[in-house]
């Protein structure tokens, strides 16, 4: 089947053309993928913060929310040598 590339501002362009029912379709149908990714994304980022909170020897799901916000600074402040 052949396929069309259209730039950003063609695409958008042609939604804007569409009747009011259908570009809330779109926009629905976009947010849903959107959301689906940021799933994705927070799995993904929890997954990685259990396992960097293991190997310092914590537990990730037994820290309450100020530990959890603590281990983060810490992480997001230590440099990239780990001292």
């Amino acid at each position: 089947m052949p396929s069309v590339t259209l730039t950003n501002d063609q695409v958008v362009a042609l939604v804007r053309q569409l009747p009011p029912i259908q570009k809330r379709e779109v926009l629905r149908s976009l947010a849903s993928d959107a959301q689906a990714r940021r799933a994705e994304r927070m799995t993904y980022a929890e997954d990685r913060l259990r396992a960097l909170a293991t190997a310092r020897g914590l537990a990730w799901d037994d820290l309450g929310e100020d530990a959890r916000e603590v281990l983060i600074d810490d992480l997001l402040h230590e440099d990239r040598y780990g001292s």
